[in-house]
C-alpha cells in the first residue's frame, strides 16, 4: 500500500537529533540514543480490515487522547470509527475505541471545510448533504503518534498528532472566504448518542465546552477546551442546522463554527485538550502538556515516547515478522488509557470529582478479553503501571461496590461474563507488585465474587449455574470458576484457609456441566439434567444461550486453572489428548445465529476469539509439548500477517495482539494467575525484554527456522532446564533462557 511521506514526517527526522528536543519531550540526549527506531516497524493499517475494528489515528502510549478520523459509516465493522474499505470522513474525534465489537466514544470531533455545510450525518450518494468529505487511500499517511490525509471534498490537507491528554491538528486550507472548523459534539461512534452539549467562545481563539453523551457507556462526561493559532472572523453555534444567537450554546446537537478568511496552502492549528473533570481542568492540561505551538516536534515527542515503549521488547527477527510484532507491541498499548488530569483528579464512577488522589486513574477494561494475555503481558514490561492499574480497580471497588467487569470512561458496562477484575488483581498481588493495599484488594475480590447479581446467587445456592435460572449459564459458572481459583491462591497466600478451601472448592464447579457420554461441557437444570437436544457445533449470539460467543468444542476447554481436573474428567491423558486433537479437526455447522466473533478457526478452535487462546497450551500439560509447537507456529504464521486483514478477529483492546507477542516470544501465561508461562514455539530468534527493577530477561531461540519449529533442550542461566514452563520470578529477576530448536516433535 503506498504511503505519502509528508514534510511533517521529513522533518521529524531533523527534530530527533535536537537536543532541545529530547529536553522538550522529557529526556536526556543518552536515553535518546539508547533507544532503538522501532516505530519503522509499526504498521497502523494491520487490523483495520475484516473484523480486527482497531483504531486508526494519531495518540501515545496509554493515552486519554485517541485523535484520528470517523468515517461516516456505521455498523459493527466500524466499531473503532474507521474501516480499511471506507473512503468517507465526517470528522477527527478525539476518542475511539480499539478492537472491541461494541462501538462507543468519538467525543469532540473536529472537521475543516469550505463553503456553506450541512450539519448533519448527511447520505453517502451526496457529499452536499452532509459534513463527510471523501479521500483517497493515497494521500493517507499513518505511523505512531501521527495521522494525515487529505480532504477532497474541501481541498484541505489534515495533519494531527498528540499528547497523552492533548489533540493537535494542523489544517492546510486552500484560498477561501468562507474557511471554517466545524465542532461536532452530536455524531459519535456506534451505540453512542449525545446527551447534552455545551460550547462557549471565551475570546477570539478559545473555544470551551463539554459533551454529555448515553451508550455503551450510559453516563460519559467529557470536558474540552480548543484553542486556535489565528484568530477566528466569527464564532457561529447551532442545535444542528438552526443557527442560534449569540456564542454559547447548549442543547442535545450541538455545534460550532469557527470562521475564518484564507490565504492558499495557509495552516490553521488546533490544539484540543481534555478533561473527565472540568474545563478547567482541560486547560491545566494543555498549559502541562502542549504550551507551545511546534507541530514537528510534537510528532518527534510522539514517536519518542512510543519508541520509549516498543523498546522494552528488543527481538531479532525477519522484517515482516518485525512489522507483525510491534505492531502488535503497539496495539497493546493503546489501551487502558489515562483517565485523569494531570494533576490525578478524576471522575469516578460514582460520578464524583476525586482530587489528591495518589495514583493515576485508567478506563477501558475489556477485562473478560485482557485478562488471559494481555495483563500477564503488563506485568512482564510494565512494572511501572501495575500500582496504578490494581488502584484504579480497587477505586472503583468503592465507588460501585464491586471490581469493573467492563469499564469504560467512569461508567461500568457489564459487559460479558464471570468476574474478569478477580484474576487481574489476584495476578499483581501472587506476583509480588506492591504501592497498593493487599487487604482491600482481597476484600474487593471476595466481595465481588460473593455478590447475587449475574448468576453468582445461582451458583452459591446449586454449586453452578444451571440454564433453567439464568442464561449463558455455562459460560458465567465457568469464568467464575477461573476468577474463584485465582481468589484462592491469594487467599492461600494471605493465610485465609476457610476461604482458600471455599473458594477452590467453587472453582471444581465446571466440573457439574461435563458429561462423560459425550465428551463435552453442557448445560445443566437445576434439577441435575443435561439440556436436550444437544449439538455441539450450534452457536446462538443471545444471552439466552448457554455459551457466550461460542459452543460446546470451545468451552469444553474453558478451565485453564484446572488443567489436570479437566484431564481427569476426561479418564486420562489419553482420551484428554485424543479430544483436544480432534478440536482442531472437527468440521461441522455453527448455525444460522451463530456469533461473528467465532472466527479464526482451525477445526472448532476458534483463535479470533479469547476463550480458545490458552488451549493449544494444554498439550504439554499431558506431555505433549510438541503439538503445542505445531499449532502455535500455525497460528503465529497464518491468524497474524502484515495486512489490513491480519487479525482473524476482533483486537479486544490488546488482547489478540499480546497472544501474538507472548507466543511469538514462546511462551504463554496459561493459569490465570501465578505467573507460570509455558513453553510453546519462539518465532523470533532473539529477545531482551526489560522487565522489573531495570533488568533483563534474555531468551534465545538456537537453529530457529520455520522448519526448526520444535524445542529440543531448554537452558536457564547455562544449566539444563526440564520443566514445560517457566516461572514470572524467573522472568522479573532477570535471566537468559535458551532454546534449542530442531525439526523434529521431541
Amino acid at each position: 500500500m503506498k504511503r505519502k511521506l509528508t514534510s511533517a514526517i521529513k522533518a521529524t527526522s531533523l527534530c530527533l537529533i535536537s537536543i532541545a528536543l529530547f529536553q522538550a519531550c522529557g529526556n536526556t540526549l543518552s536515553t535518546r540514543q539508547d533507544l532503538k527506531n522501532l516505530t519503522q516497524h509499526v504498521d497502523p493499517y494491520i487490523g483495520t480490515g475484516d473484523h480486527g475494528h482497531v483504531f486508526m489515528g494519531a495518540n501515545l502510549p496509554f493515552g486519554l487522547v485517541q485523535l484520528g478520523p470517523t468515517n461516516w459509516s456505521q455498523g459493527w465493522d466500524w466499531c473503532s470509527g474507521y474501516h480499511i474499505s471506507d473512503s468517507t470522513i465526517i470528522g477527527f474525534a478525539h476518542t475511539h475505541l480499539s478492537g472491541t465489537g461494541i462501538g462507543d466514544l468519538g467525543d469532540i470531533s473536529l472537521m475543516p471545510a469550505t463553503g456553506d455545510v450541512v450539519l448533519k450525518r448527511g447520505r453517502p450518494s451526496n457529499e452536499q448533504s452532509g459534513l463527510f468529505s471523501l479521500f483517497r487511500r493515497e494521500t493517507e499517511t499513518a505511523k505512531p503518534g501521527y495521522y494525515a490525509v487529505h480532504l477532497d471534498r474541501f481541498n484541505i490537507d489534515v495533519a494531527l498528532t498528540a499528547t497523552k491528554r492533548v489533540g493537535f491538528h494542523k489544517y492546510t486550507f486552500p484560498k477561501s472566504d468562507n474557511a471554517k472548523i466545524i465542532i461536532d459534539l452530536e455524531h459519535g461512534i456506534g451505540w453512542d448518542a449525545p446527551a447534552e452539549g455545551y460550547l462557549t467562545q471565551e475570546n477570539d481563539s478559545v473555544i470551551s465546552g463539554y459533551r454529555y453523551s448515553k451508550g455503551w457507556a450510559n453516563n460519559q462526561q467529557i470536558f474540552f477546551t480548543a484553542v486556535f493559532s489565528k484568530p477566528l472572523q466569527g464564532f457561529v453555534v447551532s442545535d444542528t442546522t438552526a443557527v442560534q444567537e449569540g456564542n454559547s450554546i447548549k442543547t442535545v446537537r450541538a455545534y460550532g463554527q469557527a470562521l475564518f478568511s484564507t490565504q492558499d496552502k495557509e495552516d490553521i492549528y488546533v490544539k484540543v485538550a481534555l478533561s473527565p473533570v472540568s474545563i478547567e481542568g482541560a486547560k491545566r492540561n494543555l498549559q502541562a502538556e502542549l504550551p507551545g505551538w511546534d507541530f514537528d516536534s510534537t510528532v518527534a515527542c510522539a514517536d519518542k515516547a512510543w519508541n520509549e515503549e516498543l523498546n522494552k521488547v528488543a527481538i531479532e527477527a525477519d522484517d515482516k515478522t518485525k512489522r507483525v510484532f510491534y505492531t502488535a507491541l503497539y496495539h497493546t498499548m493503546i489501551a487502558p488509557s489515562e483517565f485523569c488530569d494531570t494533576n490525578n483528579d478524576y471522575l469516578g464512577t460514582d460520578k464524583q470529582v476525586h482530587t489528591n488522589v495518589p495514583f493515576t486513574n485508567y478506563t477501558t477494561f475489556s477485562l473478560w478479553d485482557t485478562y488471559r494475555a494481555a495483563h500477564p503481558l503488563m506485568s512482564l514490561i510494565h512494572p511501572e503501571k501495575m500500582g496504578d492499574i490494581v488502584n484504579t480497580m480497587l477505586a472503583i471497588y468503592k465507588e460501585q461496590g464491586k471490581l469493573p467487569v467492563w469499564h469504560l470512561m467512569g461508567c461500568e458496562t457489564n459487559c460479558m461474563v464471570g468476574n474478569p477484575a478477580i484474576p487481574v488483581v489476584a495476578d499483581a498481588l501472587l506476583k509480588g507488585y506492591e504501592g497498593f493495599d493487599s487487604e482491600l484488594a482481597y476484600e474487593a475480590m471476595k466481595t465481588s465474587a460473593m455478590l447475587d447479581e449475574r448468576g453468582l446467587a445461582f451458583l452459591k445456592e446449586y454449586g453452578y449455574i444451571p440454564y433453567d435460572k439464568n442464561g449463558e449459564s455455562v459460560s458465567k459458572c465457568m469464568e467464575y470458576a477461573i476468577a474463584d481459583w485465582s481468589l484462592a491462591q491469594v487467599a492461600q497466600k494471605l493465610g485465609k484457609e476457610e476461604d482458600y478451601h471455599y473458594f477452590l472448592n467453587r472453582s471444581k464447579a465446571y466440573t457439574h456441566y461435563f458429561d462423560p457420554s459425550t465428551g463435552f461441557i453442557r448445560a445443566c437444570s437445576s434439577d441435575g439434567h443435561f439440556r436436550e437436544p444437544f449439538n455441539p457445533f450450534t452457536s446462538v449470539h443471545s444471552l439466552a444461550n448457554d455459551y457466550t460467543e461460542g459452543n460446546a468444542w470451545q468451552y469444553t476447554w474453558l478451565a485453564p486453572h484446572d488443567v489436570k481436573g479437566l484431564v481427569d474428567l476426561f479418564g486420562g491423558v489419553e482420551p484428554f489428548a485424543a479430544k483436544l486433537d480432534s478440536l482442531f479437526l472437527a468440521q461441522g455447522d455453527l448455525g444460522e445465529h451463530a456469533s461473528p466473533d467465532i472466527s479464526g478457526l482451525i477445526g472448532q478452535y476458534a483463535h479470533g476469539n479469547e476463550p480458545s487462546h490458552h488451549i493449544i497450551y494444554m498439550y504439554p500439560y499431558v506431555g505433549q509439548a510438541w503439538k503445542t509447537a505445531e499449532k502455535a507456529r500455525q497460528v503465529l504464521t497464518e491468524m497474524y500477517f502484515d495486512k489490513p486483514g491480519g487479525l482473524s478477529g476482533n483486537e479486544d483492546v490488546g488482547q489478540m495482539s499480546a497472544w501474538y507477542v507472548l507466543s511469538a516470544l514462546g511462551l504463554y501465561q496459561v493459569e490465570p494467575a501465578g505467573g507460570k508461562y509455558v513453553f510453546g514455539s519462539p518465532v523470533v530468534n532473539e529477545a531482551t525484554i526489560k522487565v522489573k527493577g531495570g533488568k533483563k530477561f534474555k531468551m534465545i531461540a538456537h537453529n530457529n527456522s520455520p522448519e526448526n519449529k520444535y524445542i529440543q533442550r531448554i537452558k536457564l542461566n547455562g544449566k539444563p532446564y526440564a520443566d514445560f514452563y517457566i516461572n514470572y520470578t524467573d522472568i522479573a529477576d532477570g535471566a537468559t533462557l535458551e532454546f534449542e530448536m530442531g525439526s523434529t516433535p521431541k
